[in-house]
């Protein structure tokens, strides 16, 4: 499985996710449609950074040249004269450029910034990782500020720039998908610290918005390792919209690796992020749950017996039942759900009028590792008759196969018809399967 890896630990900002893509190998002629519908242009240099070469972007407004003071850009250096608007779609403080295009073009609604990616002709794929990206970026404001999604402005963030960054960066990683990559993954993204100061006033790092979408999102954060900001709502909105965050670099044989460049430069840290495209092993399907669970001490065991359908029908995706001792010693059972995170009222509310339970617990498990699975018909000979039985087949998302597991209805029905023992046809019908 071909995995594109992010390294977290100098954060990441828009325009350095643009620069880290290019360099492991993405085509810059799919910016191209970014440059046909916004009045901005994409330019890059290689830089060096602390000893390491890595690619610098700048999104370039056309009328830049006529404002002098149009001086900002996503690339971890984060100032305008040291005051920053809310949604810093900028980092670190700089010296200005009178050609790079932070904040030009009039802020836009998220409303209005919907309108205009939709407008944008791009394929399917791209359109909705753009449109996540944002809506991320607009619910991470609202709840900051305490307004609906439509009305959230997004200033900065809003501007042609902000969205070359994020619609420029989903049509690169598209290109490397029409290109056989599967799979995005980031380690955990270090915030930086300090203080940062904006329209709102001054508050620690990491920024409101920042943690707002930090909730949203797969990977976790980590603090430093510099007294400085490090990720900005723009970078973070873009990995929680594409990366499952891992604690550390998956396994993976290399192929490519680069890296993209902020335009602050560090005394003992390269400002960088890295980007690495390899060949991953196959994984497991990542799905979110809840878990379900409460404590009886009254129950009969025809009803302990019936839960494995009602809730089933309710919605839970597994149900153990397990003996235990209760206050004053009296025997009890654990009755424990596994069910999706948009079901688990609905089940909690069904095992409660079932047992008549005064609590259930939820507990804060927030995924499970599931094998793919599918099911082959086995046919084979016993005595010259031909016989069926279904094979349920598990695997990991390559292929790769973990286990033949022939349905027991299906081999019982078999073994009654023919007299053989329900083991012996089980092992039948598995190794046809493996055949």
């Amino acid at each position: 499985m071909q995995t594109l890896a992010f390294d977290g630990r100098t954060g990441a900002a828009g325009d350095m996710l643009l620069g880290a893509l290019l360099a492991a190998g993405a085509d810059r002629s799919a910016l191209a449609v970014v440059e046909a519908h916004l009045p901005v242009r994409y330019e890059t240099e290689t830089v060096d950074r602390n000893g390491i070469s890595s690619t610098l972007v700048r999104v370039v407004h056309e009328d830049a040249e006529d404002d002098s003071a149009a001086g900002q850009f996503d690339g971890q250096d984060h100032s305008h004269e040291d005051d920053h608007s809310h949604d810093h779609h900028h980092d670190h403080p700089h010296s200005h450029e009178h050609d790079d295009a932070e904040g030009h073009g009039h802020s836009r609604t998220y409303a209005e910034v919907v309108e205009l990616v939709e407008s944008m002709d791009l394929s399917d794929a791209v359109e909705e990782d753009a449109l996540e990206a944002f809506e991320i970026l607009g619910e991470a404001e609202a709840a900051v500020h305490g307004t609906g999604l439509d009305q959230t402005a997004f200033h900065e963030v809003g501007t042609d720039d902000a969205i070359a960054d994020v619609v420029g960066f989903m049509l690169l990683l598209d290109d490397l998908r029409q290109r056989g990559l599967e799979r995005v993954v980031t380690t955990p993204l270090f915030t930086g610290g300090g203080t940062v100061t904006f329209s709102h006033g001054t508050y620690p790092v990491p920024s409101p918005a920042v943690v707002e979408i930090a909730e949203r999102a797969d990977w976790s954060l980590r603090g430093g390792p510099l007294e400085t900001e490090l990720l900005t709502p723009t970078g973070a909105a873009i990995l929680a919209a594409v990366a499952e965050g891992v604690d550390e670099l998956p396994p993976m044989n290399l192929e490519v690796s680069g890296y993209g460049a902020g335009k602050k430069q560090f005394a003992q840290h390269p400002n960088v992020v890295r980007a690495m495209v390899g060949k991953g092993e196959g994984r497991l399907t990542r799905e979110g749950i809840s878990v379900l669970e409460t404590n009886l001490d009254d129950a009969t065991p025809e009803m302990l017996g019936s839960l494995q359908e009602t809730l089933t029908d309710a919605g839970a995706r597994d149900v153990s039942i397990v003996p235990l001792t209760m206050k004053k010693s009296r025997p009890g059972h654990l009755v424990k759900v596994i069910c999706g995170p948009t079901d688990a009222e609905r089940v909690a509310r069904r095992l409660a009028a079932e047992t008549g339970t005064l609590g259930v617990r939820e507990h804060g498990a927030g995924h499970r590792w599931v094998a793919s699975r599918a099911f082959e018909m086995a046919t084979f000979d016993i005595d010259g008759e031909s016989y069926e039985v279904d094979v349920k087949i598990a695997s990991d998302e390559s292929g790769n196969v973990f286990d033949y597991s022939a349905e027991y209805e299906d081999a019982l029905a078999v073994a009654q018809e023919t007299g053989l023992p329900v083991r012996e046809v089980v092992h039948r019908a598995e190794e046809a399967v493996r055949e």
